[in-house]
């Protein structure tokens, strides 16, 4: 049984068109996340999934694994669902987000591992230490059971702190933000695109809730690793004059 890592790339960005060939120090972003990808030891296989001939043709030029899919998906897990049902050989399938240039490895791994032991889908979660990522809406917020079992996911902070103000809730309480790279056994993927988009979902434009609310299980895998994603033209830029 084999594990696929696939990286959804599309070019019509409303916020960062041509965002996957945008240059980062001499290369792509996507050929950045493809190379991160490919250096993961639980991947068997790596390919991008793209709806534009300008990315297919570029990450041929790195010599990179690419397969063209249908421009209406509304979602990379959509895109990643037509690649599973063209490649059925691999029985465990990792979105990896294509605007994450420097994905560690040993995050790829992390989500892998639960899949080994039949999690049917699996994310990344890591601590919250700021006020201003608890209280920024684009920065998704998640609870878990005690077994790692996602109970909720939100773009408010959540446990809400009854007892304390919030300029003191980060002493009071642990939070954990939702880093986007998603692990899913191959069926399970296959049945939840299928699924009509959820109440919870549409209020919070989290497509990981309509699983929830379908009762699949997410489990959730802690990580020390700080995630730099890519948005904007504005995020990129800052992240080129740290670098």
């Amino acid at each position: 049984m084999s594990t696929l890592g696939i990286i959804p790339a599309r070019y019509a960005s409303s916020r960062f068109p041509g965002k996957p060939l945008a240059i980062i120090q001499g290369k792509s972003m996507i050929q950045r996340v493809y190379e991160q990808a490919m250096q993961a030891t639980l991947l068997d296989a790596v390919v991008v999934a793209t709806d534009d001939e300008r990315i297919f043709e570029h990450v041929a030029t790195f010599r990179g694994n690419v397969i063209m899919t249908d421009a209406g998906h509304l979602s990379g897990t959509d895109r990643c669902a037509e690649v599973t049902r063209q490649m059925p050989d691999y029985h465990r399938i990792v979105n990896i987000q294509g605007d994450e240039p420097f994905i560690a490895p040993e995050q790829i791994d992390r989500v892998v591992r639960p899949l080994l032991a039949q999690a049917p889908i699996t994310t990344l979660a890591k601590t919250i230490t700021t006020s201003e990522a608890l209280f920024n809406t684009n920065v998704v917020k998640v609870v878990c059971a005690a077994n790692g079992q996602a109970l909720y996911f939100s773009r408010h902070p959540i446990p809400f702190v009854r007892a304390a103000p919030v300029a003191h809730w980060l002493q009071q309480a642990t939070f954990y933000k939702h880093i986007g790279i998603y692990g899913f056994q191959r069926e399970v993927l296959l049945s939840i695109s299928e699924l009509s988009p959820s109440a919870y979902e549409l209020a919070e434009a989290l497509e990981q809730l309509r699983w929830l609310e379908n009762g699949y299980s997410i489990i959730v895998e802690c990580t020390e690793h700080e995630t730099v994603g890519i948005d904007t033209p504005e995020d990129l830029q800052k992240l080129l004059e740290t670098m």
